[in-house]
């Protein structure tokens, strides 16, 4: 391991950081479009359903097919890469929005009413704090997922720590191999730790465990 960071250490660190923009712009687009959409799904129930539906048929599509059908649109590179990483982070998200905005008590949402709020300030001040350890729960679960598929970005050309794995399977490296998914897989590690973080901050005291 030594010799590769001798070797390969300044390679790593931008491919490293070439994987981190990758995913971080994936992730952030996802949150501020499935956390928003699943708030609102939760007034249009049947609506939900077909939503949801949709969005979990796109999670069945194969990584490596997703990616092929974004060439004729996107070209090759980082473009690409990160609308299909967005479509990916969409369905935990929006998913567990939905579910933690359902299972918000509903006597809370009446005592919001009772107390004279609007559906948005019962919604921002008292459903989505009650909702937010579902939430993030959704949010870290997306994050590891694009973390791990950002490694096949590299096979149209996006970069990223799949670079060194790739090209370790095609000329029998396994210092190559090993020298990239030891950096994926600290990397999801250090991102669902600080999300988790993010998560106790943003949670109600009276919640947290």
């Amino acid at each position: 391991m030594v010799e590769f960071l001798n070797v390969h250490g300044s390679e790593l660190v931008t491919k490293t950081w070439e994987q981190l923009y990758i995913c971080t712009i994936a992730l952030v687009l996802g949150v501020i479009v499935a956390v928003p959409l699943g708030i609102l799904l939760t007034r249009f129930p049947r609506t939900a359903k077909i939503v949801i539906g949709i969005a979990s048929m796109l999670q069945t599509v194969p990584s490596l097919a997703l990616l092929a059908l974004m060439i004729p649109i996107f070209g090759i590179g980082k473009l690409p890469s990160i609308v299909a990483l967005f479509i990916y982070s969409l369905l935990p998200i929006l998913r567990n929005t939905y579910i933690g905005m359902e299972d918000v008590d509903p006597v809370l949402k009446d005592s919001a009413k009772g107390m004279g709020m609007t559906t948005i300030q019962s919604i921002t001040q008292v459903e989505i704090p009650t909702a937010m350890p579902v939430i993030m729960a959704g949010i870290r679960l997306s994050a590891v997922y694009v973390i791990a598929w950002g490694t096949l970005a590299s096979y149209i050309g996006a970069g990223g720590l799949g670079d060194f794995i790739f090209n370790g399977l095609n000329l029998f490296q396994p210092d190559l191999i090993i020298g990239g998914t030891i950096p994926v897989t600290l990397l999801a590690l250090l991102v669902d730790y600080l999300l988790g973080r993010l998560e106790k901050r943003l949670t109600p005291v009276n919640q947290r465990s």
